[in-house]
């Protein structure tokens, strides 16, 4: 598949940088723009370069980019490390910013293969990327296209019963996400299997006449400020604390800063 490179600035760093970590053996999966184009053809330069990891790899991968020479930094300790040379950067992501789809063995364990800036290298299964867009949709960023556009190309190769169970109890979004997709794709809709969507309807009939009363807010799990007013001043609690999520009071405090801040 070709490339258009825009950039041949940031084209270099990557594919210095990358060549680097490979030669390290460190295991890394390609994410991101990069990979939605291997899975779907849908070409999208973004600012950066987004590589997956395991938590306990992220401190061995900054080490190696800073003997390289670049500047690294920790920027979120529960999901993104980063890795600079000038204005371009690599993203170093070992979870999804609202805590709960963090980076493990099974990605690498169904990772497929591609040829990213003339490299060859792993990466993010479909499962898991569709996963962790999911539940990106903040006022400014929304990947729901990104999700049915995987849908469309890869939806037939999809390891569905692993979808399923990555969703877990958050498996209303993905109901959403698939209703999302057979509304923009209404000729498609066979891609999905006629028990995936019996499944989840299933499961919300179910629910639905179970009698909740816990007043609690998971839409600080896609949107990390569009829900604040729930959490902070309408006595809900906030889906991304234990027990119902991942986050610790710092880490939501230091996230939410970050959209905060003026642009």
């Amino acid at each position: 598949m070709s490339y258009h490179v825009d950039d041949p600035r940031a084209t270099a760093f990557y594919r210095a940088a990358l060549t680097k970590l490979i030669e390290s053996q460190i295991p890394f999966l390609v994410g991101g723009a990069y990979a939605l184009e291997e899975h779907t053809g849908i070409v999208r330069r973004t600012k950066d370069f987004d590589i997956f990891v395991m938590p306990e790899d992220v401190e061995s991968v900054l080490e190696v980019f800073s003997a390289a020479g670049y500047q690294t930094e920790f920027s979120f300790p529960h999901w993104l490390a980063k890795a600079f040379s000038g204005d371009d950067f690599i993203d170093i992501i070992f979870n999804s910013g609202n805590g709960v789809c963090p980076v493990d063995e099974e990605w690498f364990a169904h990772a497929r293969t591609g040829r990213v800036l003339g490299l060859e290298m792993q990466l993010c299964p479909p499962e898991d990327s569709i996963w962790q867009k999911s539940f990106i949709l903040e006022r400014d960023r929304c990947d729901v296209a990104d999700v049915a556009h995987l849908i469309r190309h890869v939806g037939r190769q999809l390891d569905w019963f692993r979808l399923l169970r990555r969703f877990g109890p958050r498996w209303r979004v993905l109901l959403a996400q698939l209703t999302l997709f057979e509304f923009i794709y209404p000729g498609e809709r066979a891609v999905i299997p006629n028990w995936v969507m019996e499944e989840l309807v299933a499961r919300r009939l179910h629910e639905r006449a179970v009698l909740e009363h816990a007043q609690e807010c998971h839409g600080t799990l896609l949107s990390a400020t569009q829900y604040l007013r729930d959490v902070e001043h309408e006595g809900y609690r906030d889906g991304r604390l234990p027990p119902l999520g991942n986050m610790s009071r710092d880490d939501v405090a230091l996230w939410t800063a970050n959209f905060l801040k003026p642009k």
